[in-house]
C-alpha cells in the first residue's frame, strides 16, 4: 500500500503548565497550521471525539463549536465518540441528567443533529453501561444498539463503495478489569470469546464493496501519552492487534488518552487516537508515533474509495495536522 502524507502543525512545544505540545516524528515537514480545511469531493465525511462528558467543563463547549463548524462546512453524515462519554462514573439510567447536560445541551449545533456511533469507555463501566445502549431507543441520533456492533457506510451514497466499520468493547478485554471495584461488576458478565469471534466475523467479510476497514474502540494499542506500558494498553494490543493484522484493517480509531495521536507501528494498520474532547495532558513521541498533540479536539475523517483523510482541528479551529493515506 502507497502512503502519502501531507503534514500541518503548530510547532509549540510548551506552554507554562497547561503542557500544549504538537510534535511530530518528522519535523521537517511541518508548515503553519491553517483555519482552512482540506476539501475531498464526494467523501464520506465524520467526525471523531472522545472523553467529553463534563457537564460543558474544561474546554467541552469550545470543542462542541468548533465540531459544528467543522460539521457544516463539510456536510458531515455521522459522528463517532472513542467512549468515556460521561464523567466521572458513566450514567445510571437512560433518565440520567448526565445525557441532558454533558450531551443534549452541549451538542446543539444543527450540524450535529445527525447519527451518533458510540462505544464505551472504562468511565462508563463504573455505573450502568447498559443505560447508553437503551438510551438509543430514546434519543434520535444516539446509536449504540448493542456494546458490539457494526455497520458498512455507503461513499457518496455508492453502495458498490463502502466503508466497513466495527464498534467494539475494549473493556471486557482487559483482564486487570475484572478484579477491578468499580470496573469489575460490569465486565464479569461479558462474552469476550464471544465478541473476538463476532469481531472475526465481521472483518472476514469478503463484500467487493468493502474499501476500508475500521475497528474503533475506546483503549488504544499504541500511545504516547502516560499509558505508553500501561496494563490496559499492553492487553489490548496482545489481545486485538493479531486480529486486526489477518484482516488487514485500515485503521483502529481509540480514545482514552486525552490527547490527539496518530501512531503507525509496523503493519498496515494506522491507529489514531481522538481523546481530546473535554481535557489534555501530556505527550510524548514514541518510535510508532507519527503526531502527538497535547491539545483539546477531535478529528474529521474524509474517505473516498482510494484514499483517506484525517485532519486533526484543535478548540480554536485551528487544522493541526493533516495525513492522506492513499491504497
Amino acid at each position: 500500500m502507497m502512503i502519502k502524507r501531507l503534514l500541518f502543525f503548530i510547532p509549540l512545544l510548551s506552554v507554562s503548565t497547561l503542557y500544549a505540545q504538537i510534535i511530530t516524528k518528522n519535523p521537517a515537514e511541518a508548515v503553519a497550521a491553517s483555519k482552512t480545511l482540506v476539501k475531498d469531493p464526494g467523501a464520506l465525511q465524520f467526525l471523531a471525539l472522545g472523553d467529553w462528558g463534563r457537564n460543558g467543563a474544561d474546554h467541552q463547549k469550545p470543542v462542541a463549536k468548533q465540531m459544528g463548524i467543522t460539521a457544516a462546512d463539510v456536510k458531515a453524515q455521522f459522528i463517532i465518540s472513542t467512549g468515556d462519554n460521561f464523567y466521572p462514573s458513566g450514567v445510571i439510567s437512560p433518565q440520567d441528567p448526565s445525557f441532558k447536560y454533558s450531551y443534549e445541551d452541549i451538542y446543539t449545533d444543527f450540524s450535529l443533529q445527525w447519527d451518533w456511533y458510540v462505544v464505551l469507555g472504562n468511565h462508563d463501566y463504573k455505573s450502568n453501561p447498559n443505560a447508553q445502549v437503551e438510551y438509543s431507543k430514546i434519543s434520535r441520533r444516539w446509536k449504540m444498539p448493542a456494546r458490539y456492533y457494526s455497520k458498512k457506510f455507503p461513499i457518496n451514497g455508492d453502495v458498490n463503495n463502502q466503508v466497513l466499520i466495527a464498534f467494539i468493547d475494549t473493556n471486557p478485554l482487559i483482564p486487570e478489569f475484572y478484579k477491578n471495584a468499580e470496573y469489575g461488576p460490569n465486565v464479569k458478565g461479558q462474552d469476550t470469546t464471544g465478541q473476538k469471534k463476532w469481531l472475526v466475523k465481521t472483518l472476514a467479510d469478503q463484500d467487493p464493496s468493502i474499501k476500508w476497514k475500521i475497528v474503533v474502540g475506546h483503549h488504544p494499542m499504541f500511545t504516547g501519552g502516560s499509558r505508553t506500558d500501561g496494563y490496559d494498553t499492553k492487553a489490548i494490543r496482545s489481545t486485538l492487534k493479531p486480529i486486526l493484522d489477518q484482516y488487514g484493517v485500515d485503521v483502529y480509531l481509540t480514545g482514552h488518552e486525552h490527547s490527539l495521536q496518530y501512531l503507525k507501528p509496523a503493519g498496515k494498520t494506522h491507529h489514531f487516537i481522538s481523546g481530546g474532547a473535554s481535557e489534555k495532558t501530556p505527550v510524548k513521541l514514541i518510535p510508532e508515533a507519527q503526531m502527538v498533540a497535547s491539545e483539546y479536539g477531535f478529528m474529521l475523517f474524509s474517505v473516498n474509495k482510494d484514499q483517506l483523510r484525517v485532519q486533526v482541528i484543535n478548540d480554536e479551529g485551528d487544522v493541526i495536522y493533516n495525513t492522506l493515506i492513499k491504497k
